[in-house]
């Protein structure tokens, strides 16, 4: 990275746009240094990732996706946070650590691939490395983080490129994710934990239940259970809440019924697939942090 900026082929956007240290003219807009909103524990992850201690999670700015239902809708597309340098953000995951989280967690980090590898070369902390993704990557940029993360927690949101496009802006999501997903398998193994039930190592793949869209949910859980059975966990999410621009979108501008919810809980439930179901009532913006810093 340079004071001219890079040209940036890092996402499946595939901008190839000029990048600076403090701001950039790709589709996420974020420059070359690091920019984020929250660096605090958090205690709303799976079981597994917050345990009792918290995840040491750090929000980035910006996105390569455009869901219209973003519950961070002012750090995706509205760009709240601060630039920082590497090292500031080295200083902030040495902070998490001597707090005692039970991970450093990094949120939509994918336009900042570059800046975590080196980060995580500089320091390496006792505690996993986290990688949160809403699953639109590119493999070959993930090939990167090979041997510095050690958790990919990533969403597949859809199968159909139509739904894709209609909610996140990107008909090619599955076409990519799905490749993603594969590498993040291939890097990790299969879930390992230490003897208090925290994950050490392993890829767990969230899906969130869209209002009117079970048939899209359906689709995803029996993919993955054809594709990976046992080598994964997976996180049926309940949380949906119309933030963003959903309203826009009237059939997703609510939450999820009982119905909907039971009816894709089932299907996972006659599957090989092991996780986590979220209840209902998790569908709360009480669970939204403070975007603060």
């Amino acid at each position: 990275m340079t004071e001219e900026g890079i040209k940036c082929t890092l996402c499946p956007r595939n901008c190839n746009a000029q990048r600076y240290p403090g701001y950039g003219k790709g589709y996420c807009r974020m420059g070359t240094l690091p920019k984020i909103s929250r660096a605090a524990p958090h205690m709303w992850e799976e079981p597994c990732i917050s345990g009792t201690k918290g995840s040491g999670t750090i929000f980035f700015t910006g996105c390569v996706l455009s869901c219209v239902f973003c519950q961070n809708y002012c750090i995706s597309a509205e760009h709240k946070g601060k630039v920082i340098t590497v090292d500031e953000l080295v200083d902030h995951v040495k902070r998490l650590e001597q707090l005692g989280v039970h991970n450093i967690n990094l949120v939509s980090p994918t336009p900042y691939i570059d800046c975590i590898v080196e980060c995580f070369t500089k320091y390496r902390p006792s505690v996993p490395l986290v990688y949160n993704t809403g699953g639109y990557e590119k493999a070959e940029s993930l090939k990167k983080l090979e041997g510095i993360v050690d958790i990919y927690l990533p969403d597949l949101k859809y199968i159909s490129s139509e739904k894709s496009k209609k909610y996140s802006g990107a008909a090619d999501y599955f076409e990519y994710a799905g490749p993603a997903i594969e590498e993040m398998v291939r890097q990790t193994g299969k879930p390992v934990f230490d003897d208090d039930g925290i994950m050490r190592s392993g890829t767990i793949v969230r899906h969130l239940i869209l209002p009117s869209n079970t048939k899209n949910s359906v689709e995803v859980i029996r993919y993955l259970d054809e594709k990976y059975g046992d080598k994964i966990l997976v996180s049926l999410m309940g949380q949906y809440i119309p933030e963003g621009r959903a309203d826009e979108f009237p059939e997703i501008n609510r939450l999820i019924t009982a119905r909907e919810y039971n009816k894709v809980l089932t299907v996972l439930e006659d599957t090989d697939l092991d996780g986590f179901a979220q209840e209902l009532d998790s569908a709360r913006k009480a669970y939204i942090p403070d975007f603060d810093l």
